[in-house]
């Protein structure tokens, strides 16, 4: 085993959570989950494999990742979520890397997306590296509610073997990921008090589709490459409007 803290944020999820702890099960020296209330079997299967089980409500995302990766006993952490797995190429990639003791204080590791049994090969959905196995010490995510940054000290590398990362289990669970994620950008815009006019985010609809579906070659995905860009452009228009449904309730109040 090498000196890893695998860290994995889990919110109902005993339909991915055994195969992607199966897929570090025996080589990483540490398993964290932490658990934010599940109600089905998340848990039970988790214990399968690690007794480092931490329940905790999330909050806000950022804040919770941070916490998640504070209780790593390991200067060394991949983060995880449920829906990804390690592959036998990347599992090897890291080993070999972290046994150089490497200067770098963290790595990027691109991400086969998939929705459904689709790889999502272009849009900008593939190569998509993230960074994901880092120091401890020398990371720390941003704390709003969706879509924080990730910030690390310089050096930085890049591995080249992916990650698995079943992003959608359909278009029903695509649809659904994108209403409660537009909820949760309208939220941090409201709460950034940031101006925002219909005509910007019209444009910014129309730009988001074309930047997806002709500027990084959507169209080679046929049917689903127009989807995942109709997609990125509904999420721009639906999340404004939740922005002005809030802000219009504000001002009812005063």
């Amino acid at each position: 085993m090498i000196n890893l803290s695998v860290v994995i944020l889990t919110k109902n999820e005993e339909k991915d959570i055994g195969n992607c702890l199966e897929s570090v099960a025996g080589w990483a020296n540490e398993i964290i989950v932490i658990d934010d209330e599940s109600s089905d079997k998340t848990v039970d299967i988790a214990r399968q494999y690690t007794d480092k089980i931490i329940i905790k409500k999330m909050e806000i995302e950022g804040r919770h990742r941070n916490f998640a990766y504070s209780n790593a006993k390991n200067l060394w952490v991949l983060s995880l979520d449920a829906d990804e797995r390690v592959t036998p190429e990347l599992k090897k990639e890291i080993e070999e890397v972290l046994k150089t003791n490497p200067r770098e204080n963290g790595f990027t590791i691109p991400r086969r997306n998939y929705i459904g049994s689709y790889w999502v090969r272009y849009g900008g959905w593939y190569p998509s590296p993230q960074l994901k196995l880092f120091k401890k010490d020398k990371f720390r995510f941003e704390e709003v509610e969706i879509h924080g940054r990730a910030f690390m000290d310089d050096p930085c590398g890049h591995l080249k073997s992916d990650i698995i990362h079943y992003t959608y289990r359909n278009l029903e669970d695509f649809l659904g990921k994108l209403n409660r994620q537009t909820t949760l950008e309208a939220l941090k815009w409201f709460k950034q008090n940031k101006p925002m006019r219909l005509d910007r985010f019209i444009w910014r609809t129309i730009d988001r589709f074309a930047r997806t579906y002709i500027g990084k070659r959507g169209y080679k995905d046929g049917f689903m490459g127009f989807v995942v860009a109709y997609y990125a452009a509904l999420y721009q228009f639906i999340s404004y409007l939740k922005y002005r449904e809030l802000t219009l309730e504000r001002r009812k109040t005063r």
